[in-house]
């Protein structure tokens, strides 16, 4: 699969997940985080398990081999960063948990340089300093200087901890060799629901207090942000790298904003130039730019030469 494709499944990924802030903010009320979670993954392996089957046919006794980082795998993305994340909005405000997430894309490219030695260009580091800081007007509906001023409490240690295990799969889902993309996204999400379940069954859950409504919500989170989302991730990661990749998730807080218009609330300003500000970001740190300031470098170089 070409780079352009990657960026494009990138977008959608994130776009997706963006969803899973407006639905999980209200199914949160009506079930806990562990169940949530749990029941979202489990009612995705019945999608995911034969979309490996068909599209990817793999090798069972390669993936068996690898259990061990795709029970990590399982571990971060799946159980942790959900349960840490739906955990972390009793505690804090959903401004100060997408301020403190966004800065997942820096965190992973500081881990790709330390354990994947991924190169990351001047341009590329200033499209995501670009980014960070539409997401930062944003967020503070233009008042930038707020971030300073912002009293952090346990919900946003949570989600600290959202954006370490975030990383983390990142990373694994970078080096993990032999097993294909949405095999890896099914395999972990196997181990995941089994280290699940005991937890889940021993807490319990009324079904009957779930709204037809907060229903709608599990069926989109099941269908687009566990397995369109985690699968577009896993591929796109492997084509052009963690660091880059963690850069679109500053897409997240704009495609929100989008969403919210569809629901009727007016876009502000602030989240309007911060919008631009991110998609300038994003296409300065894709690697665009600096492929093609490098090519027309090249091609002067040897116009020079003749």
């Amino acid at each position: 699969m070409g780079k352009a494709k990657a960026w494009w499944l990138l977008v959608f990924c994130n776009l997706f997940w963006a969803g899973n802030y407006v639905f999980g903010k209200y199914v949160v009320t009506v079930m806990t985080p562990l169940w949530l979670t749990f029941a979202r993954w489990v009612l995705a392996l019945i999608f995911l398990i034969p979309l490996a089957v068909v599209l990817e046919k793999p090798d069972w006794r390669q993936v068996a081999k690898a259990w061990l980082p795709l029970s990590f795998m399982g571990l971060l993305g799946v159980v942790g960063y959900n349960i840490f994340l739906y955990s972390s909005l009793k505690y804090t405000s959903a401004t100060n948990a997408a301020l403190v997430t966004a800065l997942n894309p820096g965190v992973i490219v500081l881990f790709s340089l330390l354990f994947l030695r991924e190169k990351v260009s001047g341009i590329q580091a200033s499209g995501f300093l670009v980014s960070l800081f539409g997401v930062l007007v944003i967020l503070t509906q233009g008042s930038v200087w707020r971030v300073f001023q912002t009293q952090y409490n346990q919900g946003d240690l949570l989600v600290l901890l959202c954006v370490l295990v975030w990383t983390l799969y990142s990373i694994i889902g970078k080096k993990l060799e032999g097993v294909p993309p949405v095999t890896a996204t099914a395999a972990s999400t196997v181990l995941a629901a089994l280290m699940m379940l005991p937890f889940a069954a021993a807490e319990g859950i009324d079904f009957s207090a779930i709204s037809p409504l907060a229903w709608s919500g599990i069926i989109y989170m099941v269908l687009f942000p566990s397995i369109c989302s985690f699968v577009f991730w896993n591929v796109s990661v492997r084509v052009v790298g963690a660091s880059q990749a963690g850069i679109t998730l500053n897409l997240i807080p704009v495609f929100t904003a989008l969403i919210s218009i569809m629901l009727g609330e007016n876009i502000t300003a602030a989240q309007l130039w911060g919008g631009l500000l991110v998609f300038l970001g994003v296409t300065l740190a894709s690697g665009m730019v600096d492929q093609q300031w490098r090519r027309r470098k090249q091609a002067a170089a040897e116009l020079a030469e003749k």
